[in-house]
């Protein structure tokens, strides 16, 4: 009995894929865009805020509790893998800093904004905190 309870510890806090079991957000933690509002005309460069309740923002890199940082996901159909860390490219923003708003240059016509909240390593939490998608209009 001992050596399965010792197994399971070892799959539980070491998965296959060799990485750390994944960063708890809290329960009721909810992420939201702030602005622009979905379905808005807007002119480039566009600010866009963040909001978050429940948790609070750290930078990448910090191990605090209940915090994480956010990620931008720019004109993406659909989430990426949740049980990894997000890859940063420009469908991917990284706002490691801490920051809570940006400034984005769009070009003109139609484009998808949403945002996920990662732990220290750039991970989602579990269960992930996300925000609804909005579709904004560029001039």
């Amino acid at each position: 009995m001992r050596v399965l309870v010792l197994l399971i510890a070892a799959l539980v806090l070491n998965p296959a894929n060799g990485a750390e079991p994944a960063t708890p957000s809290k329960q009721g933690a909810f992420l939201y865009i702030a602005a622009p509002a979905d379905g808005a005309t807007v002119s480039s460069p566009v600010t866009v805020v963040f909001g978050l309740r429940g948790m609070g923002v750290a930078p990448a890199g910090i191990d605090r509790p209940g915090t994480g940082h956010h990620h931008l996901l720019v004109d993406l159909e659909q989430l990426p893998p949740l049980d990894q860390p997000l890859p940063s490219d420009a469908s991917h923003r990284h706002f490691g800093g801490g920051q809570t708003e940006t400034s984005l240059e769009l070009s003109p016509g139609r484009h998808t904004l949403q945002l996920v909240l990662a732990d220290h390593t750039h991970t989602p939490h579990d269960p992930p905190v996300i925000s609804q998608r909005i579709t904004i209009t560029v001039r």
